[in-house]
C-alpha cells in the first residue's frame, strides 16, 4: 500500500469553493496547493494554525504565479502527479490534468472525464469562436448553495476514488 496521498490543487482564480475544498482536504488529511495569480491574496484562504510545510496528512501552501493567461494552469501541471485532484473551472486545464492520469472537478462538482473532455473542448472552441465574431454566448448561472453542497459531496467521492487508486 502506498503512503503517498494525493494532493488537492485549487485553481483559485475566481474559485467560489476554495474554503469548501480546504475543509474537505482537512477532513481527509490531504495536502493542498492553492494556485492563483500573484495579485490575489491567496493567504486569506488559510486558517491560522494550518500546517504550512509538508507533513504527513493535511498541510497547505500557496503557489502565486505571474498574471497572464494560463500561468496558474501550467504551474499546476508541472507539479501534478497521477491520482492528484484539481479543482478548476477551466476545461483546458481539466484536459491537461486528465492527460496526466489525475482527476479534475469543476467548482459545481462535475467530474471531468476522459470520455467527454474532447467534446467539452470542442464546445469551448465553438463558443470562443462565436464570441470573437461578436455573438453572445450564454454565461453560467449564478452560483448557489446547492452548487456548493454538490461540489463538496462529489469532491469527497473523488477523493475516495483517488485514495483507492493509490492503494
Amino acid at each position: 500500500m502506498s503512503t503517498v496521498r494525493p494532493t488537492l490543487y485549487i485553481d483559485a482564480d475566481a474559485c467560489p469553493v476554495t474554503a469548501a475544498a480546504l475543509s474537505t482536504a482537512r477532513k481527509n488529511a490531504l495536502p493542498v496547493v492553492i494556485a492563483g495569480n500573484s495579485t490575489q491574496n491567496l493567504e486569506s484562504h488559510i486558517k491560522r494554525g494550518d500546517p504550512r510545510n509538508p507533513v504527513d496528512g493535511f498541510w497547505v501552501t500557496t503557489l502565486p504565479v505571474m498574471v497572464g493567461a494560463d500561468s496558474a494552469d501550467f504551474a499546476i501541471i508541472e507539479r501534478l502527479e497521477a491520482h492528484d485532484i484539481v479543482v478548476t473551472q477551466d476545461i483546458g486545464l481539466a484536459a491537461m490534468v486528465l492527460g496526466r492520469k489525475a482527476y479534475a472537478i469543476s467548482v459545481r462538482g462535475r467530474e471531468f472525464l476522459p470520455a467527454t473532455i474532447d467534446i467539452e473542448m470542442e464546445m469551448r472552441h465553438i463558443e470562443k469562436k462565436a464570441r470573437r465574431q461578436g455573438l453572445r454566448t450564454k454565461g453560467p448561472a449564478a452560483f448557489t448553495e446547492e452548487d456548493r453542497e454538490y461540489f463538496c459531496s462529489n469532491l469527497q467521492r473523488l477523493i475516495d476514488k483517488a485514495l483507492r487508486a493509490e492503494d
